[in-house]
């Protein structure tokens, strides 16, 4: 399996795996239109879906800018974050991942859920956000492999590469001893909250702040 900086397996690197190594596993939609339906999931080793009780305090926070929103998965794994945000109606998703099997299942769950409103790309985050976007998006969602560096830099390349509409919404989900870590220019905390090893925060990019 290919690594490199941008390793885009949900939680690759240090956290576990989804189920213990059966080839398959499952991931649920909480809310929505598709409202518990269950998924498979290829069983890749670190990938890890958010989980239930994260997403659905997640959701609740984004609930009001979900309808017709243009939503990106930074990182996308098993899909949990976009296929939720579509769920709940947003009007759009792309999705990043770099592990080819993955990114293959979740070309197929979406045709089971008959969604053509998404696109997954296969292939390095950093360097996709690098190549510039021609329309920004409404909410972003950040969940990369622990350990990596990969947080600050990819807030720093949606940034610098036009991706955030201003108001933006971003959902950054880190390992727990980042959870004092300073944001880069333009992001302003909104959320913030422990679970286990885990930190997840919202954050809103705000362009009129930055420096010229």
């Amino acid at each position: 399996m290919s690594r490199n900086r941008s390793s885009a397996g949900r939680g690759q690197g240090t956290k576990p795996k989804t189920s213990g190594g059966s080839g398959t596993g499952q991931v649920r939609i909480i809310g929505g239109q598709w409202r518990s339906r269950k998924l498979p999931i290829k069983d890749l080793e670190g990938l890890r879906p958010t989980t239930d009780r994260v997403r659905e305090t997640l959701f609740n926070w984004i609930a009001p800018h979900l309808p017709h929103a243009r939503v990106l998965d930074c990182f996308g794994g098993s899909g949990a974050l976009a296929l939720e945000a579509l769920s709940r109606y947003a009007s759009f998703a792309k999705v990043f991942e770099l592990q080819r099997e993955a990114a293959n299942q979740l070309k197929t769950n979406l045709q089971t859920l008959k969604c053509d409103s998404a696109e997954v790309v296969n292939g390095d985050t950093l360097a996709l956000l690098a190549s510039g976007t021609a329309e920004g998006f409404d909410i972003v969602f950040i969940d990369p492999p622990f350990r990596k560096g990969l947080a600050e830099a990819t807030l720093n390349a949606l940034k610098a590469h036009d991706w955030l509409k201003p108001g933006a919404l971003v959902y950054l989900e880190t390992e727990s001893e980042l959870a004092s870590m300073a944001l880069p220019e333009g992001f302003d905390e909104l959320k913030h909250k422990l679970a286990g090893q885990v930190c997840y925060r919202l954050l809103q990019f705000n362009a009129g702040e930055q420096t010229p």
